[in-house]
C-alpha cells in the first residue's frame, strides 16, 4: 500500500502528467475524453493566456524554479514546492509537438476533483484501498469462507461502517479492515483492475456491489488459495472461473443430474447399513457428494480427451466408489459381505481394500473410458505413489507424452493428506521429466477429524491441503452440503488439468456420520461435534428440499429416483445370494489381456544370447556418440570405455558390461528397459556411467543403451528425487502396468531401502496373494560388509528372507521342473549372484519366465572392480543360464572323497575365502559352494552337493552377524535338504544389534577371525 501511494503522488508531479494521463485515457467515458480533448487543444494554442503573471525575467526565474523542482523537489523552497505540486503552474508554450494520444492529468475530472486539479490524496487512497481489498479477497477470503456444514468453524459475520455484515473479517482484509467507507460512499462507482473478473462486461462498478461481489464469490461455500502461484496466467485463469458472474449458475438438467447422483451414493450407503449393520464398510456418510464429484471430474475429463482414470484412495468411501463412479457390478460387491470361500488361489484382502479394473462407456459424455481402482492396504496413501506410477506408465505405452489420455486421481483423507509423508514425497514426483504424470487431481474427502483426533492436535497448518502448496497447486476448499458449488469447483479442477497439466487439490469439507468405522462410537471424544451431526439433515435432503423450493423438481420426483435405486439394490443383493464363492480375479486392478494365454506355465524361455550380439553391445556401449568428434567427454570416462573395449575384445565381462548385454539383448527383443532410483545413471560407484555429459555444453548427453538397434525398445534410465518411499511405489506401480518390461530399482545403499518398508511389505511381498496382481520389479540394493559403518552394508537381507512363502520343512518333489515350479509358487525371488555371468542371467530370467516375480537382488560394492569378479562371453551365450549354486570347480570339486570340509556361502565373502584358501593352501582340503538364490530355497542342489563331499564337514559362512544375514533362514531349510541326517555349523560373527561396526580396526579383525574359522580343518 505504502508503495503504491508512493507511485501516486510521483504522478502528481508534472513531470508524470504525461504518462498518468496516458493510463487516464484508457480508463475515461468517451463524454468525459471528449471535454478533456477539447480542454488540451484549448491550452495548447493559448498557453500564454494561462499565466498573465509570467512575462519577461519573472516568467524565466519561475521556469528556472519549474526545472529544478522536476530535477529534486527538495532542491527549490517548500513554497515552490508546494506550489508547483498543486499543479496550478503550467509550463510555457514551447515548439514541440504534443505527444500522440496522451492528455495533461489537468485536462481531467477525476474522481470529483474540481476543475483543472489533480485528484486529491483522498480519491487516490479510495482507489488504491478498494484495489486492495479486492486482492485481499483473492489471497485470504479462503479463511472466512463458510466451509463447514456443520457451522463449528464458521466465523461470525463483521459488522461493516456501512451497517452491512460481511465474512471479510481482519484476517482477510488486514490493514484495510477499517477502511471500509460509510454509507454515502457505497454508490460510488470505482474502476475495476486487471486483476478482477468480478465485472464481467463492466469497467468499473459501485463499491457495495464490488464488495458483494466479492463476498459472494470468495468468503461463500467456496475457498480458494491460488495467490502463491508464482504465475499470472494461471492466476488471472483461476480468477476468470471463479469470479465471472454466472458461474455457478446450473440449468434444471444439470440439477437434476446431481440430484439422481447423489441420491444413488447416499441410497448405496443406506442399502449396506441395512443389509449389512454389523459389518465395517467404512462407509461415506456425512461426505456422500464425493460419489458425484468424481463422475464430475471424470465427465469434464472425458470430453477434454481422457481415455483412462486411474484412482487410488483409502478404505472410506471405496465400496460406493466401486459401485456408483466404476460401476462394479452390485451382485459382486455384496457377495464380499457373505464370507464365502474363494475359488481361485491368493489370501485376499478385506473388500474395502480390494481393486477393480472397469471398461464403461460414458453416459453423459457418449465416449468409453477406462477405470482403475488400485488396491491398496490401511496403510494410508500407501497407494498414492503406485497409482503415480502406474499411470506413468500407461501414458508411456500409449504414447501419451503430454498426459492428455491418461490421469490419475488420488482421494485423500484429511488427517493423512498432512499427516504422512509420503503425500510430500509423491507430490515432489509431480514435475520431474520422468515422474510427471501431467497433473493429479486430488480429491480431499474432509471429515474434519482423524479416527479420534481433532485436527488442532494431528496437524500445525490451517488446513490439511497445506502440503499442495510446495508444488503451486491450486486448492479448492468446497463446501461439501453444497452440491453445485462441488460440481463447479470439480469442474474448475478438470480443465485446469487439461489446461495446464499440473496438480490441483479440491477439499471437500464434510463430516463423518458415523464412527471410524460403522461399530465405533464417535461420542466417546467429540460428543459436542456428534450431537450437531445427530441434528445435522444429510446432503441429499438438503439438496432436495432445494431443488422442490426453487421447482426445480417436486416431492414425488425425489422419492421415485431413490425407490427405483433400492430396487436396483435388491435384486442385486437376491442374485449375490446365489453365489458359492467369491472370485479374486474379479478385482484385479491391472489385468495383463494376452499375457498368460497360450503359455506353458512351467517353461522358461532360454537367457543365453547369440555372442555376436554380446559383442554388438558391448561395442555400442564402450564408444563415445558416433559422427559426433565435438562431443567432448571426461578423461577418467574416456579411460572407461577404453577399459571395456578391451574387454569386450578379450571377450569378458565386469559387473557394468554384464548388466548392459542384460539391458541391451532386452531391448534388442523389443523389451522396453527403465531403471531408477538415486544417482543411478552413473551409479553410486561411478560404476555403470549409463549417461555420458559432454564436459562443455549444458544438458548434452548420450547414452549409447539407446541407440543400439534401430528397432530396439527404449530405455530410460531415471536419476529420482531423493526418495526411497515414494520412488520405489512408484516403480511398482510402473511394473504392474506391462509384464513386457524389465522395471528396476535400485538403492543408493541397500540399508536405504528400509525408508520404503511400507511398500516392501504391504506390496510387492504380499501383492499378489491379497490382490491376484503379479509383478516383475527388481531391486538393486547394494550390500557387502567392507568397513563402510553401519549404514553402509546391510540392505537386511534377512528380513526379505523372513518374507519369503516358502515351508522351511518341505522338500517338493524331485524332478526336471523342480526350479521352474519353486518360482511359481513363491512370492519373490532373493539372490546374491557372485558373478557378472549370473547377474546377466536372472535380468534376462525375469522376462523369460511365463509369470512375473518380484526380484530382491543383493548387489556388489568391491565386486563391481574386482580382478576376479569377470565372466567370460561364453557363460552369456547360447546354451548357458542361470545358476542357483555354483559349485566348487577346483581341485577339491574334482577330487571329493578328500574334502574335509565344505563351506557354504552368498556374495562377496566368496572372494575373501577363495583368497584365503589359497594363502593357506588348502584348495584340495575345502571346497566352497556358492549359494546364488537363496529364495526360493535350492534344496535339490544342495542335497547334490552335500552327497557329493559325504565325508566333509558343513559349515554355513557368512559376513553378517549371526542374527542377520541369511543363517537363520538356510538353516532349517539345509536340515530338511539333508533330511535331518547332517548338521550344518555357523561360521560368521556374533549377534549384534547393529547391522556393522563403525571401527575399521575392529571390521578387519572381525574378519580376519571369520576367515580364519571357516578356512581351517
Amino acid at each position: 500500500m505504502h508503495r503504491a501511494h508512493t507511485a501516486f503522488s510521483l504522478a502528481l508531479s508534472p513531470k508524470a502528467h504525461k504518462n498518468f494521463a496516458t493510463w487516464l485515457l484508457k480508463s475515461t467515458s468517451s463524454q468525459q475524453m471528449a471535454k478533456a480533448t477539447a480542454a488540451a487543444a484549448v491550452r495548447t494554442y493559448n498557453s500564454a493566456a494561462a499565466e498573465p503573471f509570467a512575462n519577461g525575467s519573472t516568467a524565466s526565474y519561475v521556469e528556472e524554479m519549474y526545472n529544478a523542482w522536476l530535477r529534486d523537489p527538495t532542491s527549490v523552497h517548500t513554497s515552490w514546492d508546494a506550489y508547483f505540486r498543486s499543479n496550478s503552474y503550467t509550463s510555457p508554450p514551447n515548439l514541440a509537438p504534443v505527444q500522440a494520444n496522451t492528455l495533461p492529468l489537468t485536462a481531467f475530472n477525476f474522481g470529483g476533483a474540481v476543475g483543472g486539479a489533480a485528484p486529491d490524496s483522498k480519491t487516490i487512497d479510495d482507489h488504491l484501498a478498494v484495489q486492495a481489498i479486492i486482492r485481499s479477497y483473492q489471497s485470504r477470503g479462503h479463511l472466512a469462507s463458510d466451509l463447514d456444514p456443520l457451522g463449528i468453524l464458521t466465523r461470525e459475520k463483521t459488522v461493516c461502517k456501512d451497517g452491512l455484515a460481511r465474512r471479510a473479517n481482519e484476517d482477510v482484509l488486514r490493514q484495510h479492515s477499517g477502511f471500509l467507507f460509510g454509507e454515502q460512499d457505497m454508490e460510488r462507482q470505482f474502476k475495476l483492475p486487471s486483476t478482477t473478473f468480478i465485472g464481467g462486461d463492466e469497467a468499473s462498478l459501485p463499491l457495495k456491489e464490488i464488495l458483494n461481489r466479492l463476498e459472494n464469490v470468495y468468503c461463500n461455500k467456496i475457498g480458494v488459495e491460488f495467490m502463491f502461484i508464482n504465475s499470472l496466467e494461471q492466476c488471472n485463469w483461476i480468477r476468470k472461473r471463479f469470479e465471472t458472474p454466472g458461474v455457478l449458475n446450473f440449468s434444471p438438467e444439470e440439477k437434476r443430474l446431481i440430484l439422481a447422483r447423489l441420491t444413488r451414493a447416499t441410497g448405496f450407503e443406506a442399502f449396506l447399513a441395512k443389509k449389512y449393520s454389523s459389518e465395517k464398510r467404512f462407509g461415506l456418510e456425512g461426505c456422500e457428494i464425493m460419489i458425484p464429484a468424481l463422475k464430475e471430474i471424470i465427465d469434464v475429463s472425458t470430453e477434454l480427451g481422457v481415455e483412462s482414470v486411474i484412482m487410488g484412495m483409502p478404505h472410506r468411501g471405496r465400496l460406493n466408489t466401486l459401485a456408483n463412479v466404476c460401476r462394479k457390478p452390485l451382485n459382486q460387491i455384496f457377495t464380499q459381505f457373505a464370507g464365502l470361500e474363494a475359488a481361485d488361489d491368493g489370501s485376499g484382502d478385506v473388500k474395502y481394500h480390494l481393486g477393480t479394473y472397469i471398461e464403461r462407456l460414458n453416459r453423459v459424455t457418449n465416449k468409453n473410458i477406462r477405470l482403475a481402482v488400485v488396491a491398496n492396504p490401511s496403510h494410508l496413501e500407501a497407494v498414492d505413489p503406485v497409482v503415480q506410477g502406474k499411470t506413468r506408465a500407461e501414458q508411456f505405452y500409449r504414447g501419451d507424452q503430454e498426459g492428455k489420455k491418461v490421469m490419475s486421481i488420488l482421494i485423500h483423507g484429511d488427517a493423512a493428506f498432512c499427516g504422512q509423508g509420503v503425500v510430500y514425497e509423491t507430490m515432489h514426483l509431480s514435475d520431474l521429466p520422468d515422474y510427471t504424470t501431467h497433473g493429479t487431481i486430488h480429491v480431499v474427502a474432509n471429515n474434519q477429524i482423524g479416527f479420534t483426533t481433532d485436527p488442532r492436535f494431528s496437524r500445525s497448518s490451517p488446513y490439511c491441503t497445506d502440503v499442495a502448496r510446495v508444488v503451486n497447486a491450486p486448492i479448492f476448499h468446497v463446501n461439501a452440503d453444497d452440491p453445485e458449488a462441488v460440481m463447479h469447483v470439480c469442474k474448475v479442477a478438470a480443465e485446469w488439468r487439461a489446461t495446464f497439466h499440473k496438480d490441483c487439490v479440491i477439499d471437500l469439507v464434510g463430516y463423518r456420520r458415523n464412527g471410524h468405522n460403522e461399530i465405533d462410537e464417535p461420542m466417546f471424544t467429540q460428543p459436542l461435534m456428534y450431537q450437531k451431526i445427530r441434528k445435522h439433515k444429510n446432503c441429499l435432503d438438503l439438496y432436495a428440499d432445494k431443488l422442490i423450493a426453487e421447482g426445480t423438481c417436486t416431492a414425488e420426483e425425489v422419492k421415485s429416483v431413490a425407490a427405483k435405486y433400492e430396487n436396483i439394490c435388491e435384486e442385486a443383493f437376491a442374485l449375490a445370494k446365489t453365489e458359492t464363492h467369491v472370485k479374486y480375479k474379479d478385482w484385479l486392478d491391472s489385468p495383463w489381456s494376452g499375457f498368460f494365454e497360450g503359455k506353458d506355465p512351467l517353461k522358461v524361455a532360454p537367457t543365453g544370447v547369440k555372442e555376436e550380439t554380446l559383442i554388438h553391445i558391448g561395442n555400442r556401449f564402450s564408444s563415445p556418440p558416433p559422427n559426433a568428434a565435438e562431443f567432448v567427454i571426461h578423461k577418467g570416462l574416456l579411460r572407461v570405455l577404453a577399459a571395456r573395449k578391451a574387454m569386450v575384445d578379450e571377450k569378458i565381462a565386469d559387473w557394468a558390461l554384464g548388466e548392459a548385454m542384460a539391458f541391451g539383448s532386452l531391448l534388442k527383443e523389443g523389451i522396453h528397459v527403465r531403471l531408477s532410483g538415486q544417482d543411478v545413471e552413473r551409479g553410486t560407484f561411478s560404476h555403470r556411467h549409463h549417461v555420458l555429459h559432454h564436459q562443455l555444453v549444458d544438458k548434452a548427453t548420450y547414452n549409447s543403451l539407446q541407440h543400439m538397434y534401430p528397432d530396439q525398445a527404449p530405455y530410460s534410465v531415471s536419476n529420482s528425487s531423493l526418495s526411497e518411499y515414494a520412488v520405489l511405489g512408484f516403480e511398482h506401480g510402473y511394473s504392474m502396468t506391462n509384464p513386457n518390461a524389465l522395471v528396476l530399482w535400485e538403492a543408493q545403499f541397500g540399508d536405504f531401502s528400509n525408508t520404503a518398508q511400507s511398500i516392501i511389505d504391504q506390496f510387492i511381498s504380499s501383492g499378489q496373494s491379497k490382490w491376484v496382481r503379479q509383478s516383475g520389479l527388481v531391486m538393486l540394493l547394494p550390500h557387502g560388509m567392507e568397513g563402510m559403518g553401519p549404514e553402509h552394508s546391510s540392505c537386511r537381507v534377512e528380513r526379505f528372507l523372513q518374507m519369503s512363502s516358502d515351508d522351511p520343512d518341505y522338500f517338493p518333489p524331485e524332478s526336471d521342473e523342480f526350479a521352474i515350479r519353486q518360482l511359481h509358487d513363491i512370492n519373490w525371488i532373493v539372490a546374491n549372484c557372485t558373478t557378472p555371468a549370473n547377474y546377466y542371467h536372472i535380468l534376462r530370467r525375469q522376462i523369460a519366465l511365463p509369470f512375473r516375480k518380484p526380484l530382491i537382488l543383493c548387489t556388489p560394492k568391491s565386486l563391481l572392480r574386482h580382478p576376479e569378479a569377470k565372466s567370460p562371453f561364453s557363460e552369456m551365450s547360447e546354451g548357458s543360464e542361470f545358476q542357483r549354486i555354483i559349485p566348487d570347480n577346483g581341485p577339491a570339486g574334482q577330487n571329493p572323497s578328500n574334502v574335509k570340509k565344505v563351506v557354504f556361502c552368498t556374495g562377496r565373502v566368496y572372494y575373501d575365502l577363495t583368497k584365503t584358501r589359497t594363502e593357506k593352501q588348502l584348495e584340495s582340503d575345502i571346497a566352497i559352494v556358492r549359494v546364488e538364490q537363496v529364495s526360493p530355497f535350492p534344496f535339490d542342489l544342495v542335497k547334490e552337493q552335500a552327497n557329493l563331499y559325504k565325508n566333509a564337514e558343513l559349515v554355513w559362512a557368512q559376513e553378517e552377524h549371526k542374527n542377520q544375514g541369511c543363517w537363520t533362514y538356510v538353516q532349517p531349510r539345509f536340515l530338511t535338504a539333508l533330511n535331518h541326517s547332517r548338521d550344518v555349523s555357523y561360521v560368521g560373527r556374533a549377534c549384534g544389534a547393529s547391522t556393522a561396526t563403525g571401527s575399521k580396526a575392529m571390521h578387519i579383525r572381525e574378519l580376519n577371525a571369520l576367515l580364519n574359522d571357516a578356512i581351517s580343518t
